[in-house]
């Protein structure tokens, strides 16, 4: 048996252990971006990730309505996946010292915690319909959405220049 799989016998029991997962992810990202905004030398870059931060507590905050919402405590669980991500974005941004480097390697470590948080909120919200909880899907959906459109913004940044400049 899993590490974690014995408290886990139902689709409700999947679905609460996943968004205990998230909403942990979330904190640790919300913790983690002041240091990424500070090693930015790029001010879209830097103003990007500023804003980020302040959709961040907006999804933690979501995530807090959908715990509510579903009746269960707001708490988190560790998520050693998230965990090893904001480890390796630390290590990789802690090791670069051309600035334009810096930056390119920033976008990639910042794209893949949106892609870890995309793939959480997708199965979230699939999930919550599954289970009859409309309410919990759209606020998960509205996650969902920002996290789509801050990998995009963060692409659009990459091709626009800073990968060229870090070139």
């Amino acid at each position: 048996m899993g590490l974690f799989s014995k408290d886990i016998k139902t689709m409700d029991d999947l679905f609460v252990h996943t968004l205990k997962d998230i909403y942990y992810a979330e904190n640790q990202i919300h913790k983690s971006l002041p240091k990424m905004i500070e090693k930015a030398t790029d001010a879209k870059l830097k103003q990007g990730l500023e804003m980020h931060r302040g959709e961040t507590q907006g999804h933690i905050q979501r995530l807090e309505q959908v715990f509510k919402l579903h009746g269960v405590e707001v708490e988190g669980v560790d998520c050693p996946a998230i965990d090893g991500i904001l480890q390796e974005a630390s290590d990789v941004t802690g090791e670069v010292e051309d600035k334009q480097v810096l930056d390119a390697a920033i976008i990639a470590c910042a794209q893949a915690v949106e892609h870890y948080e995309i793939t959480r909120y997708g199965t979230l919200a699939a999930w919550a319909k599954q289970l009859g909880r409309n309410d919990c899907a759209a606020l998960l959906q509205q996650n969902l959405d920002e996290e789509f459109a801050a990998d995009s913004k963060l692409t659009k940044l990459a091709e626009s220049g800073i990968n060229r400049q870090a070139a």
